[in-house]
């Protein structure tokens, strides 16, 4: 949890703790959140006619909800991990592990970033309004998941892609097979990169008696995820296809695939420095990813 970042510079000490609990500081996870209703949404345009404004608008309201979702998703697992968080050197500092905040404050900043969250989804179209309820059982299990599971980064896959679903949907009125095909290459993606990110916890989960994907992997790692990445750029190179994007697109995923294929060499599981970095690196893939849909419908 980082001490001087522009949260502890700039905001007043009592927003800090609230700001951090949803890792305002550390916005990864709103990207990995947001990138597949970005992209089923723009990609769904090449199918159905919308102006330019509807498209900006929808763009604007992901952005809106995806940072208030992640964030509430922060807020429930960090009450309900705060025990096993203060024995975890990377999540001590965190402000219910460390007694910053109390869970009942915790809990009614929940409620806020919910009802945020709500009126995001009520502005939507109502096939996507539907669509996107269906998430909420997989946003509050996933931090059991860890507990239950060698593979809780799978139950995240499903959670963080259900934008696409919701993205289509908002679009169309429909969930297409397009949307479909982002949907499960989103959760090989996301089972890749979250696998590459928990390498750096896996002496602490050991001994706090968690789960996860790179424990269940150890060694095989590179071999699976790369596997994780193939399927991913595969399926999102389908779902362009069915929708009948030009030639540009399959250019620019020429890059997507180049820039997966940069990861697995570049990964050191035994590194977590390393491990971080590729993991954030998927920022930059999910831009590539959304410029090949966009140069693909001009």
């Amino acid at each position: 949890m980082p001490t001087d970042g522009w949260i502890d510079r700039i905001l007043p000490e009592a927003w800090r703790p609230y700001c951090k609990l949803m890792r305002l500081d550390r916005p990864i996870g709103v990207w990995l959140l947001l990138f597949p209703c970005w992209w089923s949404a723009s990609l769904a345009s090449a199918v159905e006619d919308i102006g330019p404004l509807e498209w900006l608008t929808l763009i604007i309201l992901f952005g809106i909800g995806a940072t208030v979702m992640r964030g509430a998703g922060c807020v429930i697992n960090d009450i309900l991990d705060r025990d096993i968080d203060r024995q975890v050197a990377r999540t001590a500092a965190r402000p219910l592990a460390s007694g910053a905040l109390t869970v009942r404050q915790a809990g009614v900043f929940l409620v806020a970033l919910l009802l945020i969250g709500l009126g995001v989804l009520l502005s939507l179209s109502k096939a996507a309004i539907l669509v996107g309820i269906g998430s909420v059982p997989m946003f509050v299990l996933y931090p059991l998941m860890k507990r239950i599971t060698n593979w809780p980064q799978a139950w995240l896959g499903l959670t963080f892609n259900w934008g696409a679903l919701v993205g289509w949907a908002a679009v169309t009125g429909t969930v297409g097979l397009p949307a479909l095909l982002l949907f499960v290459g989103g959760l090989f993606w996301t089972l890749g990169y979250d696998t590459i990110y928990a390498h750096q916890d896996r002496e602490d989960d050991l001994a706090v008696g968690v789960k996860s994907s790179a424990l269940a992997l150890g060694r095989n790692t590179r071999g699976v995820v790369a596997v994780f990445y193939l399927l991913a750029w595969g399926l999102f190179t389908a779902a362009g296809a069915m929708t009948g994007l030009n030639m540009a697109f399959y250019a620019v995923m020429l890059a997507v695939l180049g820039h997966f294929v940069w990861q697995i060499l570049a990964l050191d599981i035994d590194h977590g420095p390393t491990c971080l970095r590729l993991f954030k690196s998927n920022k930059t893939l999910g831009w590539i990813v959304l410029l090949a849909i966009v140069v693909g419908q001009v």
